[in-house]
């Protein structure tokens, strides 16, 4: 039974339109649409331009355009071949002619009218000049339904036609038009001079000009960004709702004192900020993000060293084994001369390694603990857990440090990041965060020489990789494929390293590392490099986030027109971390101007900040944002390169208006809860 106009609603299923049966609803299932809402927010992905038209001799191969022109032939049919007919006409107007056709289209003979004026929409061929495939059209004297108006294209799947989406769409708008809340305090659309709810939907679907498709657009990319950033302000508000015991801060004096060399300004910025954090009473919410051999260690040190001669415990997260082993023993030098006690605490312990450590937690003898996933064991409890620090950040979800913040009592939160991201991209990817930034290198390092090079000079890199080798230092050479592949051009880790073993370097001692190789195979591999007992370690990306080898003095990259900027800086960071002097080569055979430049950028700077200015501009925020873990979701509408200042006027509207979590209570936020509630279901940082 057909549901009656007055009871849909935007939360009715699509059946309820016209037309749409359950065939139909299946097709449009498959575009993530279920009800009139969602047809409502399927938002077009770019617009054709159909309100000018040109004269047929100004019409430029392959590029579509409107054009009116007099039929000066009788329409034919003709079959081509089995399955295939083609609908023929030809038009002229007073500057050319052009032969119009059909596929499979027979009906348009009936359409097409021999001495009348119609207008139609399409692209001159490049490779039949004076021919047009499947163009659209209408009389001259209706124009105004496909042509003579700007019109939205939408992303499609098998059966669903841009006609039938739009058709779909313009029966939800009509049918709920009244109903579409707006969720932007009126004070707020004020302020920003933004157009209603109502009126920016129906003009990005049924947009009358240009100018009103921009005012509907930048009032949709302000409620995108108004809503991820209400809902990260509800999170830090409930991150912060708890109270902390304020720290005394007047104790670092012998911490200062046993610092091997002295901190940079930037370092000491990021501890004046936490040091502020943790005597302000409410639990701290930082992110420390520095570059490549920044100094985020001595930071968090730090922080810890101020929360343990408090009375508390600490707890350093590190993705890997070995990187965890790598940290305990850092701290343990610079820590353990101070009186505090550290352990160390990981999934491949045997339980007799691991009881003491989880002893010494419950009852508070030891005070700073170094470990993996192992810390968010059930069995993991401490005695008093003050902060919690976690390294490398994107490899810790928001949920997962969340769960060992409840081993403790509102502890404070030091998430750390070597990936240098643009302030784009920080202003949403740590919305809950409190940013620290590192963007100064300790005294004594020196830049990494990093350098482009074509196939002709293999052979000048292996002498200068068996040069490295043969003055007791260490090389990574990085390949983008495990296994090799059908694209003989492209290096595999597994051939490569054997070729390597084989036939150029025989003498050396060549390891392998990959993902696909078990953990325990990862970890001893990485083991084996940082003790050197391997010469060479051949590598996929996998190496990105690995163990901190200062006798590494060369990496070699193979493929690197494969990798983006902000990877290759990643990679690059894997060396230049002692005292010699560290080289990166970047083999590419690729000769495109654009990727060239793009790799001639990373020769030119060490700077990871630039370089990821130059990457969001060049590749987008993919390489960023990829899979990280802290829930960022994808914009319908919004543009990370193109919407920096709506973001920014969207925060600063949203932390005006959510003072509070119980401000989103409030009945005339009740829309925009449900959009945060929906937004942020499916994240890890769900804010239930």
């Amino acid at each position: 039974m057909e549901r009656s106009v007055d009871s849909i609603d935007l939360f009715s299923p699509v059946t309820a339109l016209k037309g749409v049966g359950p065939a139909r609803a299946r097709q449009l299932e498959k575009l993530g649409i279920f009800t009139l809402y969602d047809l409502i927010a399927f938002f077009p992905r770019g617009y054709e331009d159909r309100t000018k038209r040109v004269a047929i001799a100004a019409l430029e191969p392959d590029v579509p355009a409107c054009f009116e022109a007099m039929v000066i032939s009788q329409p034919t049919t003709a079959y081509v071949r089995r399955g295939m007919e083609l609908t023929r006409v030809r038009v002229a107007d007073e500057t050319g002619q052009l032969t119009l056709s059909w596929f499979n289209q027979s009906y348009r003979k009936n359409q097409l009218v021999y001495g009348e004026s119609y207008i139609f929409y399409g692209a001159v061929r490049a490779d039949h000049p004076g021919q047009m495939a499947n163009p659209s059209f209408e009389s001259a004297d209706s124009a105004g339904q496909v042509t003579g108006r700007l019109v939205p294209i939408y992303p499609l799947t098998a059966g669903i036609t841009s006609r039938v989406l739009a058709a779909c769409i313009a029966q939800a708008l009509d049918a709920c038009r009244s109903e579409l809340p707006d969720i932007l305090p009126e004070s707020v659309r004020q302020q920003y001079h933004l157009c209603p709810a109502p009126m920016a939907y129906e003009m990005i679907h049924r947009p009358l000009d240009a100018e009103l498709l921009n005012e509907a657009r930048r009032r949709l990319v302000f409620e995108e960004f108004f809503v991820f950033s209400a809902g990260l302000a509800l999170l830090r508000s409930r991150q912060t709702r708890g109270e902390a015991e304020p720290c005394r801060t007047d104790c670092m004096a012998p911490f200062e004192a046993a610092l091997p060399f002295q901190l940079t300004g930037a370092q000491q910025r990021a501890i004046d900020d936490i040091l502020h954090d943790l005597a302000s009473g409410v639990p701290m919410n930082r992110l420390v993000q520095g570059d490549v051999c920044s100094g985020k260690t001595m930071v968090a040190a730090a922080a810890a060293f101020c929360v343990i001669q408090n009375g508390h415990q600490a707890a350093f997260m590190a993705p890997t084994e070995i990187l965890a082993e790598q940290h305990a023993a850092t701290l343990s030098r610079l820590l353990t001369p101070l009186g505090i006690s550290i352990a160390l605490l990981t999934g491949s312990m045997t339980t007799a390694q691991r009881r003491p450590v989880l002893a010494g937690l419950a009852d508070g003898r030891i005070q700073l603990i170094v470990g993996t996933h192992a810390l968010f064991s059930e069995k993991t409890v401490f005695h008093d857990l003050g902060l919690v620090i976690a390294d490398e950040q994107h490899r810790f979800g928001v949920a997962q440090r969340a769960r060992l913040a409840a081993k403790g009592h509102s502890p404070h939160l030091l998430v750390m990041s070597a990936t240098p991201i643009p302030r784009t991209l920080a202003l949403l990817a740590y919305g809950d965060l409190n940013v620290s930034v590192l963007d100064e290198l300790p005294p004594g390092r020196s830049p990494v020489e990093t350098f482009l090079v074509g196939e002709s000079m293999r052979q000048r890199i292996h002498a200068f990789t068996r040069k490295q080798c043969a003055a007791g230092h260490q090389v990574y050479i990085v390949c983008p494929a495990v296994e090799e592949t059908d694209d003989d051009s492209l290096k595999s880790a597994e051939a490569w390293a054997e070729a390597l073993r084989t036939t150029v370097f025989p003498d050396l001692r060549v390891g392998l590392l990959h993902g696909k190789m078990k953990g325990t195979e990862k970890e001893a591999a990485l083991a084996a490099f940082a003790r050197h007992e391997t010469d060479i370690l051949v590598c996929t990306t996998v190496v990105e986030v690995g163990v901190d080898v200062p006798n590494a003095t060369l990496m070699v990259i193979e493929n690197a027109d494969r990798f983006g900027l902000a990877q290759l800086h990643q990679l690059r960071g894997r060396v230049g971390r002692g005292d010699a002097q560290s080289y990166c080569v970047l083999f590419s055979s690729n000769r495109n101007p654009e990727t060239q430049a793009r790799l001639k950028a990373l020769c030119a700077t060490n700077d990871g900040f630039k370089i990821a200015e130059t990457d969001l501009a060049q590749r987008g925020p993919g390489d960023f944002l990829g899979n990280r873990q802290h829930g960022l979701p994808l914009f319908k509408m919004a543009s990370l390169q193109m919407d920096l200042q709506t973001l920014q006027d969207a925060q600063r509207a949203a932390a005006n208006c959510i003072t509070s979590a119980e401000a989103l209570d409030a009945p005339e936020f009740a829309p925009l809860r449900t959009r945060i509630d929906a937004l942020f279901a499916h994240q890890d940082m769900a804010l239930n």
